[in-house]
């Protein structure tokens, strides 16, 4: 006879560069992470596929999306029979919290600038890769914290290691809701 389910938590991420930040933040300010599971899955179109599932298995959800991605969501949570879901308010008494505009600027706007470009210059990748990314033209004129989560995106695994990275970075007073 199989063994009862414990019930668990599982908060539901886009990509893994969010999963490896909410991991991290998890982590910096002492979370038991024993029964609950961060999952990505694979973009904010996977989201209704992950409700199902999660509420297949009585599992206790949360999460969040990107600011673009906030429709996604509540057409998600309608479909899915979770309530009349048509703001963030409501998705928020879910459970589920939408970055503005998304976690890596979320993450930047926390540990600031300056923290930052530290953080870049302590790494294998230097200053000298950002400040290239800075020097062309179609982003000379923009915000550096705009060209951080530009640079963020165009390395590889880059976005995934310094999501982790500035994560690590945050106190409590100072973590993105």
């Amino acid at each position: 006879m199989p063994s009862p389910r414990t019930s668990r938590t599982v908060v539901l991420v886009e990509g893994p560069s969010d999963q490896a930040a909410v991991a991290e933040v998890a982590r910096r300010l002492g979370y038991d992470m024993g029964a609950v599971a961060i999952a990505s899955m694979g973009g904010a179109t996977n989201i209704r596929r992950f409700l199902d599932e999660s509420l297949t298995n009585s599992d206790r959800i949360a999460g969040l999306c990107d600011a673009a991605e906030e429709r996604i969501y509540m057409r998600a949570f309608r479909d899915a029979g979770l309530g009349d879901v048509r703001n963030r308010g409501d998705l928020e008494q879910l459970g589920f919290f939408v970055c503005e505009p998304d976690l890596e600027a979320e993450l930047i706007r926390a540990v600031g600038v300056e923290g930052v470009l530290a953080i870049v210059a302590d790494e294998r990748d230097d200053l000298r890769r950002f400040r290239s990314l800075q020097g062309q033209p179609e982003w000379r004129d923009r915000h550096v914290s705009e060209q951080l989560r530009r640079w963020f995106g165009s390395g590889g695994s880059r976005k995934v290691r310094y999501a982790a990275l500035l994560a690590g970075e945050l106190d409590e007073a100072r973590a993105p809701r």
